[in-house]
């Protein structure tokens, strides 16, 4: 029982870490533009598509296809965001029928260029390693430190560089940042540009795990709206911390039933959480 103990909770915190990484971008852009972007999966596809095109196509270097595909998607964020959502900002039903115009659309070319069979590639690191009674696949245990390192680093951004202060100004008060000299426009674009790297790199990581395919990216959006709701949208420290208590749960309800109660085990807990508080576990942006 110990051991089916450990290996529930170390699968949950690695699950967890995904989700947060999937979830740090999308409760961002709502922070700062107040648009909630249903096409984030969609650039967790793209992510996914790109190590698949780099690495198991074009064998370029594993890690170095992940980097440059988080790259690129990111470039395109900026592209979106400063050519269709920006006439939207702070228009947050206009930015939603926005954001699923993106999202069918980038289905679409997903489907043309991959075409609509799944795709696996072969997995970078292969083996187990055991975690007191727990076992964990060596690219699992991989793809959650890499998630956990990235967001130290996005925490550190936030808090102590000029860059991430007026990202933080602007979501509180984006009329006061504007006085007090923030770039507001230029943060905006930015954070979009962060959010579907993250969300890229959370795709390019999971890719060799699971297979790739057009519509892959519908339910990481799904779990990381879960994690946000239930965190608080706009806050950073809620994100977080929903994004593991939904791994935790996912994994109890995996083990004992299936994944499908898993997902309805989350949405109870979030509704549940929200009848009491309506604005999640944190209410605003917190970094």
């Amino acid at each position: 029982m110990i051991q089916l103990t450990e290996q529930i909770i170390v699968n949950g915190i690695l699950s967890g870490l995904v989700f947060v990484l999937m979830a740090l971008g999308f409760t961002m852009i709502f922070g700062i533009m107040r648009v909630v972007n249903f096409a984030h999966g969609e650039l967790y596809m793209m992510g996914a598509a790109g190590v698949l095109v780099l690495y198991s196509q074009w064998g370029i270097d594993y890690s170095l296809s992940v980097i440059l595909a988080a790259l690129f998607t990111g470039v395109v964020g900026v592209a979106i965001e400063r050519s269709l959502f920006r006439p939207f900002v702070r228009s947050e039903l206009n930015g939603m029928i926005m954001s699923l115009g993106v999202s069918i659309c980038l289905q679409a070319i997903a489907l043309i260029v991959l075409g609509p069979a799944q795709q696996a590639m072969a997995r970078p690191i292969s083996g187990v390693i055991r975690l007191g009674g727990a076992v964990v696949p060596l690219d699992r245990l991989a793809v959650g430190g890499i998630a956990l390192g990235v967001i130290v680093l996005f925490q550190v951004f936030l808090k102590y560089t000029r860059t991430g202060l007026s990202m933080r100004a602007v979501a509180q008060d984006r009329e006061v940042a504007a006085l007090m000299g923030a770039r507001v426009q230029s943060m905006a674009a930015l954070a979009f540009g962060i959010a579907a790297g993250l969300a890229a790199l959370a795709g390019g990581l999971m890719a060799p795990i699971y297979s790739v395919a057009p519509y892959m990216g519908e339910l990481p959006m799904l779990k990381a709206f879960v994690v946000v709701v239930l965190g608080g949208l706009g806050s950073i420290p809620g994100a977080v911390v929903g994004g593991l208590i939904i791994g935790l749960v996912e994994s109890v309800f995996a083990t004992f039933f299936d994944s499908t109660l898993a997902l309805i085990a989350s949405f109870v807990i979030v509704l549940a959480i929200v009848l009491v508080r309506p604005r999640g576990l944190f209410g605003k942006l917190q970094a």
